[in-house]
């Protein structure tokens, strides 16, 4: 872990830039400008790198300044997952010096509050007890900044109620979703996300971590009919991958319960559907150690270092500049690694008006995506044997 002295120190070659800034504010105003950074390790290359990403960008200030952020970070599985002896954080889990350096960048762009949000699987605990049991010192996230908070999403915690997302549209799979109120009550929305690869949609990026923010006192396997889960147990496999029981009776039915119950249909309709009720204005993208082949340990997969960060301010820009990253064509169709088993949440997005992934409308700056590439391809490729037939295009029978 890395202290908030260390943050101070490792940024402070970077705090005479400001002037040499790479983009203007209007340039940077572009949803297909998207920032490629080379960064060798989570060391004090680090605070300096992120810095650098963010002025090609515009600056933090436009986005911060004086507002309340809420950051979406990536914990999925349980805290002693591993692979292998790595710990969760240099394989699925985003690195807590990556969470602490944004948090000390952000405060320094002049931040009011900063929040890191997360729905940890089946339970209410507090954030910072999931962290401790994955052998964090919590103390150095929250000290990276003087206002960072953390807050547990997969319940209510303080809160009154949920907030309604309703779905621009109507949405493609619910038409909208409760959330806990801290996905609402914020000035600007973070999706700090890992680069790996996905057993059901192919690729997990900055759209993929927001499956997260559901809670699943209201949408687990085991959530009564009339009220939520007090103390949630379980994940939400029968509402979102299998569809086989509704959500209670106080959240919105699915658009058409005669629809496909095949998971590589439903998620990625889940995510477009999230990201449009609840856009993410930042997306930052881990890529410096991560895995290969699936999301987790539990699916299997391959330690890799790609060595990489991005970040972008449109989403589905970013996912798709990340995806290039890791080797694969953001225009692949369904049916094609690494979407062999899903439809690709890219092109839904885009179809639902959510941001380009097409690479010839998208400005990458920074390393140059040839430069930045890593092979994921040439280690994935053993999972779609396991992950089941191809998936059924809709124009087959």
């Amino acid at each position: 872990m890395i202290s908030r002295r260390t943050f101070l120190v490792g940024s402070t070659a970077t705090l005479g830039l400001v002037a040499g800034r790479f983009a203007s504010l209007a340039r940077s105003a572009s949803t297909a400008l998207v920032s490629v950074e080379r960064c060798p390790s989570y060391g004090p290359e680090l605070v300096p790198a992120l810095d650098r990403m963010f002025d090609q960008l515009g600056g933090l200030g436009r986005l911060v300044r004086g507002r309340t952020v809420a950051i979406k970070i990536n914990l999925t599985g349980l805290p002693r997952g591993r692979l292998g002896t790595l710990p969760a954080e240099m394989t699925h889990w985003v690195h807590p010096r990556v969470i602490g350096a944004v948090a000390h960048l952000m405060d320094r762009a002049g931040a009011r509050r900063i929040r890191l949000l997360e729905s940890p699987w089946g339970t209410a605990d507090p954030l910072e007890e999931y962290m401790f049991r994955a052998g964090w010192r919590v103390d150095d996230i929250v000290g990276a900044a003087p206002r960072v908070e953390l807050v547990n999403t997969n319940w209510l915690g303080g809160a009154k109620d949920y907030h309604r997302f309703d779905v621009p549209g109507g949405g493609l799979l619910f038409p909208s979703y409760l959330l806990n109120p801290a996905y609402h009550d914020c000035d600007t929305f973070v999706s700090l996300a890992k680069l790996k690869d996905h057993a059901t949609t192919g690729i997990t990026l900055s759209m993929k971590n927001c499956f997260g923010n559901i809670p699943t006192t209201i949408y687990g396997d085991d959530v009564p009919e009339d009220e939520p889960l007090l103390t949630p147990n379980t994940g939400r496999l029968a509402v979102f991958h299998r569809g086989r029981r509704q959500p209670p009776s106080f959240a919105a039915p699915e658009l058409d319960p005669s629809s496909p119950r095949h998971d590589g249909y439903r998620i990625p309709r889940v995510v477009t559907d999230i990201c449009s009720a609840r856009p993410i204005d930042l997306a930052i993208i881990d890529g410096i150690a991560t895995m290969a082949a699936s999301e987790g340990p539990w699916a299997g997969g391959q330690a890799c270092e790609p060595k990489v960060l991005v970040a972008g301010t449109n989403c589905v820009a970013t996912d798709a500049v990340a995806a290039a990253v890791m080797g694969y064509d953001p225009m692949t169709p369904a049916g094609s690694p690494p979407f062999g088993y899903s439809e690709n949440t890219l092109e839904l997005a885009e179809r639902v008006g959510l941001g380009t992934r097409d690479l010839g409308q998208i400005e990458a700056a920074g390393t140059p995506i040839r430069d930045a590439r890593f092979d994921f391809a040439s280690l994935a490729d053993s999972r779609y044997p396991r992950r089941g037939p191809r998936f059924p295009l809709a124009n087959e029978s």
